[in-house]
């Protein structure tokens, strides 16, 4: 962060609540089922009254709670202008549970709130807070193909569409039916030749043979695959990536102890995923990009475009892709509520420029959600 007069402004309250929002229909992975997509959503409330925002998805787990249990108190009266001082002394306060897993989350979502607080008491954005220079162009990836059920004409249909508006990166979730994930890859890659296409396997698999014979059996070579199998068994990936020609990418909703430690010992990935709202905030996870830059691996974030657009940059990822997910069709709602990119030829013009993160908060939307809970009312 670059040097800034102090505001000797202190955290008075630490706020968060659960919302859950609707789905076209649901989303099914294997045994991984959503009906929903559920958030917790963060404010910081600062000594002159001033609001920092943040949201992340729960994933299921009790983030809320864990904000209310274990960081509310502990964030309160830390001073404003050094958040990564105050991330550090709340993690070591309770490292077993904020290493890791739904603490981590918890932490790194409160950080983003912090941070997002400090920039609008210097009336500036994220990005400025960060480097001095406003957020530039960067390229940007379209997440298509949801929900998997979503047949290949509908999936080719859709990316040329986004091909049409600028876009040339995509990335594509595996289908339940190994038939119709050929078919949509197919589709995809027809809709849009010369772009970079990706997918993202949601950790269905357990044998790596049985992955890779489904990679062979692909009709379009892809730029990489992510999220093979089940996240902790890095020899298992690393078996994997010696099997196939193609890079692997790991990390979506990870981070925490060994991360990416163990990944870069196994020399199990070419791309190392970095999600700020989950992997530590802005002030925890600038150790994981530095730890695979180290290894020779890069990073690539994981959606929250809003967080990664501005911040990423100033954690070495310059031209690091953010991704976006199509509105509406069940990826991110809650992002799908907020500003959305303009694109031109792959880049991704910077956000309408404003104090924080911007306006990360829509009320109306949430007004047609159901909030599970809210006890301090900051969503009403």
């Amino acid at each position: 962060m670059r040097e800034l007069e102090p505001t000797g402004l202190t955290i008075d309250a630490i706020d968060a609540a659960t919302l859950r929002a609707k789905l076209p229909s649901p989303v099914n992975f294997g045994a991984w089922r959503m009906a929903y997509r559920e958030y917790v959503v963060v404010r910081v409330k600062v000594s002159n009254g001033l609001e920092g925002w943040a949201f992340t998805l729960t994933r299921d787990g009790p983030v809320a709670e864990a904000i209310s249990m274990w960081l509310a108190a502990r964030y309160r009266g830390a001073a404003l202008d050094d958040p990564g001082a105050a991330f550090a002394q709340a993690q070591r306060s309770s490292l077993a549970s904020l290493s890791a897993g739904v603490g981590l989350r918890a932490l790194s979502v409160v950080d983003l709130a912090v941070w997002d607080a400090l920039a609008k008491a210097h009336e500036i954005s994220i990005a400025r807070l960060l480097t001095g220079e406003p957020a530039s162009p960067r390229p940007v990836t379209a997440i298509i193909g949801y929900p998997p059920t979503m047949d290949g004409e509908a999936v080719g249909e859709q990316t040329r569409e986004l091909v049409e508006a600028g876009w040339r990166r995509f990335k594509l979730p595996i289908s339940g039916d190994r038939e119709l994930t050929l078919e949509r890859v197919e589709a995809a890659a027809a809709a849009a030749p010369g772009c970079s296409l990706a997918m993202d396997w949601a950790w269905v698999f357990d044998d790596v043979e049985e992955a890779a014979r489904l990679l062979e059996a692909l009709p379009a070579r892809l730029d990489f695959v992510e999220d093979i199998f089940p996240p902790g068994d890095a020899e298992r990936v690393a078996a994997f990536r010696r099997r196939i020609p193609i890079p692997v990418a790991m990390g979506d909703e990870q981070g925490g102890s060994y991360y990416p430690d163990a990944l870069i010992a196994a020399k199990a990935v070419d791309i190392v995923r970095v999600d700020l709202t989950c992997m530590g905030g802005i002030s925890g996870a600038r150790q994981v990009i530095e730890k695979a830059a180290g290894a020779g691996l890069s990073c690539l974030p994981h959606m929250f475009a809003h967080v990664h657009s501005q911040a990423i940059g100033a954690l070495g990822l310059a031209d690091a892709p953010v991704e976006w997910g199509v509105p509406w069709t069940g990826v991110d709602p809650y992002a799908d509520s907020l500003a959305r990119p303009e694109v031109d030829d792959g880049l991704m013009r910077p956000l309408p420029e404003a104090p924080g993160f911007g306006e990360l908060v829509n009320r109306d939307w949430i007004g047609d959600q159901e909030v599970v809970a809210d006890p301090a009312g900051i969503l009403a």
